[in-house]
């Protein structure tokens, strides 16, 4: 088989360039390893910058329609307000955190992508990719058997481990967190309500409560030393009560819940050759501040514009080295914001934790400030690199 690209991994970033790409009509191939979406997912919110990119597409409004929006992010000691950020009053068309499931975005990236004539082909796992002057060639495997794919460009939406990655040889530098991290998407009685995206810098931890679209649903993330493997409604309960506000928490059931750590890694390139990266195969860092999709759903609206224009013949093939020069500083800041809000979240020292709130109460009263950080958590303070 033959294609223009073929784009390996269906997770969001994979979805929005195929979108894209179809859009403008530019032939391409989907291969998903999965076999479907995952009732489960890890992203859980969409930023307002990110949903004026996938405006572009026609996405948003039915991503807006689905979520749950909130104006609120709140950093407290417990009962304790000491920074709120507002989204409001930002300069977009969507001035809100939208808090949305990911296998709910995927799914409503796929029923886009089949309306404009894509697909993607579920089970099928590449086993090799081999880059020539002319293209590239990819073995894949399936249930049906092992067909050759060549591709004009090959994408990697593969995730940490991407093998497109791995096949270009690009490193991937940064380290891994000491902590590990619990996720549960949790029923409960919660007296913050439904209303804002709470992080607690409680002396026993992060934890962070945001809502779902679900009434009395809330998605929970929390770095403990050792995290069981399936956290149960005793170990949310118990991290909630020891760190979240000191009475009217119930948690009533889980609907899942697992374990993860949390990596900061950044590619030092973001192509070779006909060979791309985008999403968490170019970038990963911690949940805080929750850019991780975000900024790969990015990535893929601009690569595929970019793509779309050289393939198209409007472009010299030279135009696509671009899309680093635009995309790898973004993810640089982002690494940074995240990095600063998982050292706020997890500092240990008794001193430089009443230092911290007493900078973040201040802080809290200063309006020039919190513009700025409202403006860096939404993402509108990097448009620069989403523009062409």
């Amino acid at each position: 088989m033959k294609t223009d690209v073929l784009i390996i991994g269906a997770g969001p970033t994979g979805l929005a360039l195929a979108l894209s790409l179809k859009e403008a009509g530019i032939d391409c191939i989907v291969v998903e390893r999965r076999l479907d979406i995952e009732n489960t997912s890890r992203a859980a919110v969409i930023h307002a910058h990110t949903l004026d990119v996938l405006d572009e597409l026609g996405v948003a409004q039915p991503l807006v329609e689905k979520g749950l929006k909130l104006t609120r992010f709140c950093m407290r000691d417990r009962g304790q307000k000491l920074l709120q950020l507002n989204f409001d009053k930002l300069p977009t068309e969507h001035p809100f955190l939208l808090m949305i499931p990911q296998d709910c975005t995927e799914r409503i990236l796929l029923e886009a992508l089949l309306n404009a004539g894509g697909m993607v082909r579920w089970g099928a796992t590449v086993e090799a990719i081999e880059q020539t002057p002319e293209g590239v060639t990819a073995r894949i495997a399936s249930s049906q058997g092992v067909n050759v794919i060549q591709a004009r460009y090959t994408i990697g939406a593969d995730g940490m481990h991407s093998l497109v990655r791995q096949t270009a040889g690009i490193g991937f530098a940064g380290g891994t967190y000491e902590e590990s991290f619990i996720l549960a998407d949790v029923d409960m009685d919660w007296p913050l309500g439904q209303s804002e995206v709470s992080l607690f810098l409680s002396p026993e931890g992060m934890v962070v409560v945001a809502p779902l679209p679900e009434e009395n649903r809330y998605r929970i993330v929390a770095a403990v030393d050792t995290a069981p493997e399936h956290p149960q409604l005793a170990d949310i309960q118990a991290l909630l009560d020891s760190r979240g506000p000191e009475y009217g928490t119930k948690v009533r059931s889980v609907i899942w819940s697992s374990r993860f750590r949390v990596h900061h890694r950044l590619a030092e390139r973001y192509s070779k050759g006909r060979l791309f990266l985008m999403g968490d195969a170019a970038h990963v860092h911690s949940p805080a501040g929750g850019q991780g999709m975000n900024t790969g759903l990015v990535d893929a609206c601009l690569l595929g514009r970019m793509l779309a224009d050289v393939l198209s013949g409007r472009c010299d093939e030279r135009y696509l080295d671009c899309y680093e020069l635009k995309r790898k500083p973004a993810a640089e800041e982002v690494l940074r914001i995240a990095g600063r809000l998982m050292g706020m979240a997890t500092m240990q020292n008794a001193v430089k934790r009443r230092a911290r709130n007493i900078v973040l109460r201040i802080l809290n009263r200063l309006p020039s400030l919190k513009r700025k950080l409202e403006m860096n958590l939404s993402g509108l303070s990097r448009k620069y690199a989403a523009k062409i």
